[in-house]
């Protein structure tokens, strides 16, 4: 085996561990995380031809490196405890709280749950380590593609094991309760919405990989031919798992990617590649005919109408709609709008201002974008955005899959929270840069 392969194979280890413990969303889960991409990161370092990699990418993104550093220093300074009347000045909103019960403590730092930021900044420093080792060890296009290639096995075995659990009735399974998702495919992961955007990403791939695979004499290659189709009923298999979810969000993100690289390939590209084109059909014809005939009509349509569980309001008494969350949340962002209420402190919120709801508590905001600024703050959130800004500058970065995972993101950035999850971030920013990089055509039989 080729030194490449190994820290390859090591990182895919990685990456499957996360995927197969709910991509990593537990505070325990991050721990490990860390650990772990921490120990690959310190092995590629003995490498010296990727520590050359690693040399030029920080060399050329210099100055958002520092911002990166300022955003978890920021971090950092939420976990502080704060003088009481200095926390009047940059959280007047927790300062008043404050008042209202009595504490024999003067000190109070501005994010209301210090443990959950303690590990949300491990968190957010174990997703730039994995762009780095990414940018590290997958450094030319037959690299790149065999990270594809892994991706939809992966994607693949997932989607496999959620549907055979979802026919059996989704029992308990190892670890996982199934209690709410009785009537959906989940898989290891607990919410079937955060499955579906794995599985998305995983189809990226898989399709990625296809449309390519014509290039140079990659496909003449025996074993490469196998591998072509194995790729194909990695797809099938993956969307037969995003269908079954029934994520509203989910479905209808996948039945915008297949336009896309319908469009893409038949207007763009001309249609050269008429055997991706069947496959990319079939996968319509899985969606729209097949299991539209199994579960019904008005289901089908139903999977693709997702803004409906957003605009809508629960009569229930203890029901407590999305839409309500959303709002919720943006008006706790406007009272802590400029330094923020901590990050991974939504909850925290949510239960004191609900403090009659029973049982029930969100944990997430159902909208990415108004809970990080939430969490963050107008100057956190500028810090964060400063810190990937230079992606945005440059034209020749506008390829189709940049601008198809800018579209993917922007949709779950403000109608989901699957940008919270631990594997989702380290997946869409490795996805991203991947997607920047400068195309090599190299596309030759993978050692």
């Amino acid at each position: 085996m080729s030194t490449n392969k190994k820290y390859h194979y090591l990182f895919f280890s990685f990456l499957g561990l996360c995927s197969f413990f709910n991509a990593g969303n537990s505070n325990i889960y991050i721990q490990i995380n860390f650990i772990l991409i921490s120990i690959i990161f310190l092995i590629s370092l003995r490498n010296k031809n990727y520590v050359a990699h690693l040399k030029t990418f920080i060399s050329k993104n210099k100055i958002y490196c520092y911002f990166f550093l300022l955003f978890i220093l920021y971090l950092v300074f939420q976990l502080i405890p704060l003088p009481i009347k200095t926390l009047e000045i940059f959280s007047n909103e927790k300062f008043n709280l404050l008042q209202k019960i009595e504490s024999n403590s003067r000190f109070f730092p501005i994010s209301f749950s210090s443990i959950d930021t303690y590990f949300q900044i491990i968190n957010y420093i174990t997703v730039f380590i994995s762009l780095l080792v990414a940018k590290m060890i997958f450094y030319n296009n037959r690299y790149i593609y065999r990270f594809y290639y892994f991706l939809s096995l992966l994607g693949a075995v997932h989607a496999c094991l959620a549907v055979f659990l979802y026919l059996n009735g989704n029992p308990d399974f190892l670890f996982l309760s199934n209690l709410h998702y009785k009537d959906s495919s989940t898989g290891l992961f607990v919410n079937r919405t955060v499955f579906s955007i794995f599985l998305i990403f995983c189809l990226i791939c898989g399709l990625e990989y296809l449309k390519n695979v014509v290039q140079s004499d990659f496909y003449k290659n025996k074993d490469n031919f196998f591998q072509k189709i194995y790729v194909r009923i990695f797809i099938i298999f993956i969307t037969l798992g995003i269908i079954t979810t029934f994520s509203k969000l989910g479905n209808f993100i996948m039945f915008l990617t297949i336009l896309f690289y319908l469009f893409h390939n038949f207007f763009i590209k001309k249609n050269k590649n008429k055997i991706f084109s069947l496959i990319l059909i079939l996968i319509l014809f899985l969606d729209i005919f097949i299991l539209g005939f199994y579960f019904g009509g008005d289901k089908l349509v139903g999977r693709f109408m997702f803004l409906s569980d957003n605009l809508s309001i629960d009569s229930s008494l203890r029901g407590i709609s999305r839409l309500e969350i959303i709002s919720f949340s943006f008006n706790e962002f406007k009272n802590y709008l400029i330094f923020g209420y901590g990050a991974g402190g939504f909850e925290n919120i949510f239960k004191i201002n609900f403090i009659n709801s029973y049982s029930l508590f969100a944990n997430h905001a159902h909208s990415d974008i108004f809970e990080f600024l939430g969490e963050f703050g107008i100057f956190g959130f500028t810090l964060l955005i400063l810190s990937f800004s230079s992606i945005f500058f440059r034209k020749s970065n506008y390829s189709f899959k940049f601008n198809l995972l800018l579209i993917i993101g922007t949709i779950i950035f403000l109608f989901d929270f699957s940008l919270h999850i631990p594997l989702i971030q380290i997946l869409f920013v490795i996805l991203i840069m991947l997607s920047i990089n400068r195309e090599i055509n190299n596309f030759t039989q993978l050692d």
